[in-house]
């Protein structure tokens, strides 16, 4: 077994000083150990009590950030009228465009972050399911991104909006900001998406619906949060 190095042993020995941390402490924490010489991104990783290969109990969902993602979010927007191309490249996408742009990204073309879609759009966009869809890109009208108002979604969108899905093993990862946040910060994104996920919990759901909550940076060790006490903060997780 390798050893660890003294940073290493030293950050997993702050995670471990308890066994569960209340949101507060786990914010202050993962910032305290997100020392690498790069802005570090801050997750959340969940693990819940459904089975995604039943629709009823598909968890998916939207929440915008207070203090947004920390990052630039690169947006393309397909539409055909001109005043929604106009409203679209004013609100800062990155590309925007029609028949062009699908035969674009259905050449493999995939460098951004976040598709938006006008609804008279989807007929040429539902193309592109193989190219989108295993990436989690496909415009989704649950998702906010298949709107005739193709503006004001991309600058909710360059906001903080992110998108949220559980994927087939019940597990489900989600940005809430940016070593370089405050704490305060932190906690605070973190808490507005676990309050969206609580919300989200499918009716047909039964038993134990929050299994774990982990929060974490790209090089650091996870913070396990108390659940038990998430859920007498943010509504109930069991039945």
């Amino acid at each position: 077994m390798p050893r660890l190095s003294k940073r290493t042993a030293a950050l997993q020995l702050r995670a471990r000083q308890k066994l569960y941390h209340s949101l507060p402490d786990a914010a202050a924490g993962v910032k305290e150990c997100a020392t690498a010489k790069f802005d570090e991104t801050i997750e959340l990783a969940f693990f819940l009590g459904v089975d995604p290969r039943h629709a009823e109990q598909m968890v998916r969902g939207t929440v915008s950030l207070p203090h947004g993602t920390g990052k630039k979010v690169r947006v393309i927007v397909f539409c055909k009228q001109a005043e929604q191309q106009a409203a679209a490249t004013e609100a800062g996408a990155m590309e925007v465009g029609a028949e062009t742009l699908v035969a674009k990204v259905q050449g493999g073309w995939i460098d951004f972050d976040v598709a938006v879609a006008a609804p008279d759009m989807m007929g040429d966009v539902g193309k592109l399911g193989k190219v989108l869809g295993p990436r989690g890109l496909m415009p989704s009208p649950k998702a906010g991104t298949v709107t005739p108002k193709v503006g004001d979604a991309v600058r909710e969108i360059q906001k903080g909006k992110i998108d949220f899905r559980v994927d087939k093993n019940a597990n489900m990862h989600v940005p809430v900001g940016k070593a370089s946040f405050s704490a305060k910060q932190i906690e605070e994104n973190a808490g507005v998406v676990i309050s969206a996920v609580v919300k989200a919990r499918p009716s047909a759901c039964k038993g134990t619906y929050l299994k774990s909550c982990t929060i974490s940076s790209t090089m650091g060790p996870g913070f396990r949060l108390d659940v038990g006490v998430l859920a007498g903060q943010m509504g109930k997780t069991e039945d």
